[in-house]
């Protein structure tokens, strides 16, 4: 785990019980469908990684320091928190989910108005990562 790192988690005491366990809980989910994003190829890895990261720094150090310690998750968690960089395979994985998404919903028959607010929900994400950087080696 980098020194940065180390000093964001501190800048948040950890909650009450009842709220540390709601973190822990998120933390554990997204982790495990980070983990499940680097075998399944459709599935994104690096958004439910962070997702974990930042409800751990809440919930559990030592959770927290086990997903930085992950040599698989480390260099996605490291070039967010470093650069604010996202990878390029990412950005178009995030994309192309995205379109699809709206796809069904529009196959399922929603009311426009949702499909308008889903458009601009997905095209103010889609505009975040393609203005985030493409990490430096």
């Amino acid at each position: 785990m980098t020194e940065d790192a180390d000093e964001a988690c501190q800048d948040h005491p950890m909650p009450g019980k009842r709220v540390q366990l709601g973190y822990l809980v998120l933390a554990y989910t997204a982790t495990a469908f980070g983990i499940a994003g680097v075998f399944l190829p459709l599935l994104p890895t690096t958004p439910f990684l962070l997702v974990a990261i930042w409800a751990a720094s809440r919930g559990s150090q030592r959770v927290h320091d086990w997903i930085y310690s992950q040599p698989q998750f480390a260099r996605l968690i490291n070039d967010w928190h470093e650069q604010g960089a996202v990878p390029s395979n990412a950005k178009w994985l995030a994309t192309a989910m995205m379109i699809v998404s709206w796809l069904f919903l529009l196959w399922s028959g929603y009311h426009w108005g949702f499909l308008l607010g889903m458009s601009l929900f997905f095209l103010g994400i889609g505009t975040f990562l393609w203005t985030r950087p493409n990490p430096r080696s």
